[in-house]
């Protein structure tokens, strides 16, 4: 599916996703996260052993919903985990840049990320629902 410049130009904005996956009791599980828009790709990244990461390496069924009051872009489909340590590592360091800036995210990755088992997790945009963007 190929996004709107409008929905393209709200998904690149410094925004949160919220993550549902699904519990080995199939329950929901929802995580906010943060996450860029890379093509026709949203990228987030995780830590393995997080409730996330456990529920994505059992079942990749995954939903995201971005919002800003009622203009929204709910993505979903199956996502692809990449475990390959130095692309995990770029990933949670693009990431982190993003959200806080390229000295905060030099400290995060010394003091914090390149300590952790890292995984990216790769979201196509196929599904899409986009509403207020008329």
């Amino acid at each position: 599916m190929t996004l709107s410049p409008a929905v393209r130009a709200f998904l690149s904005e410094k925004r949160f996703a919220t993550l549902a996956t699904i519990n080995s009791d199939n329950t929901p599980q929802q995580t906010v996260m943060w996450y860029e828009l890379r093509g026709e790709t949203i990228v987030m990244n995780t830590t393995a052993t997080r409730v996330k990461g456990r529920n994505l390496a059992r079942d990749r069924r995954v939903s995201i919903c971005v919002e800003d009051g009622y203009r929204y872009v709910t993505i979903s489909g199956e996502a692809q985990l990449m475990k390959e340590r130095a692309t995990a590592q770029e990933d949670i360091r693009r990431l982190a840049i993003r959200y806080n800036g390229a000295e905060a995210a030099a400290r995060q990755m010394a003091e914090q990320f390149s300590k952790q088992e890292r995984v990216s997790i790769y979201l196509p945009v196929e599904r899409v629902i986009a509403n207020g963007f008329e």
